[in-house]
């Protein structure tokens, strides 16, 4: 095979951790604690639910950050203005203590330097709900920060989210990638649709991975050590 692009997922791919188990309940206890002199706990939670569903079915209209502001600030009676400030506060201060629900993954950052010592144009194509500070954190965690990454996924920067097509195809169109020339490295069966662009695909087991719900199967499937294997012996088109 030849490439020229790598992308890959993050969360349960690069780092370790149980997102829906134990990460995302953690997330939410204390996030609410953070805001709780502002909203209470569960109009939040339910207010950022809404605002996630935005982001996932987002058309391309806007970027993932309006279209969850376009719900989120609504539901929860305070302009954006006044409330975001306390949420970057939290992302700053605050979601550092996760790390201890997250572990680094053997091979992550060798697999990523690999793919840029052979010329790839890689890509952290993480599923865009959070902001930017909130990835840079898991990337320091999972031990793959420091790169030049072409493109790191965040709500600020992305106009659609995962399992949308349109995230895949911006990703590429960004790139100036065919589907062909590019292989998507992620866990679940949210990453494994890009094959219906034309990308190939590399599911990675983890925790997250329901073999039942991938469709169509992924061209190569294992550990990121054979990730690493594959990318030592695949072709860059550079």
């Amino acid at each position: 095979m030849t490439f020229k692009a790598i992308l890959f997922d993050l969360d349960g791919t690069l780092l370790e951790h149980d997102m829906r188990n134990e990460f995302i309940p953690h997330y939410f206890a204390l996030l609410t604690k953070h805001l709780a002199a502002w909203v209470p706990p569960d109009k939040l939670v339910a207010s950022i639910m809404r605002g996630a569903d935005a982001v996932t079915h987002n058309d391309g209209s806007r970027t993932n950050e309006e279209a969850f502001a376009e719900v989120f600030y609504p539901l929860v009676g305070y302009p954006r203005e006044e409330l975001e400030p306390h949420f970057m506060d939290f992302y700053t201060r605050i979601f550092p203590t996760l790390r201890q629900y997250t572990a680094s993954k053997p091979h992550a950052r060798l697999v990523v330097q690999t793919a840029f010592d052979k010329g790839y144009d890689v890509v952290i194509a993480t599923n865009p709900h959070f902001p930017a500070i909130a990835t840079q954190h898991r990337l320091a965690w999972a031990g793959v920060d420091g790169f030049s990454y072409r493109k790191v996924t965040t709500y600020e920067n992305s106009h659609f989210a995962k399992p949308s097509l349109g995230y895949y195809q911006e990703i590429l169109d960004e790139l100036g990638c065919a589907p062909e020339e590019a292989l998507m490295v992620g866990d679940e069966a949210m990453d494994m649709v890009a094959a219906r662009l034309g990308c190939a695909t590399f599911l990675v087991h983890s925790a997250a991975t329901k073999l039942e719900e991938i469709d169509p199967p992924p061209a190569y499937q294992g550990t990121l050590a054979d990730v690493l294997a594959l990318l030592r012996t695949t072709l860059s088109t550079d």
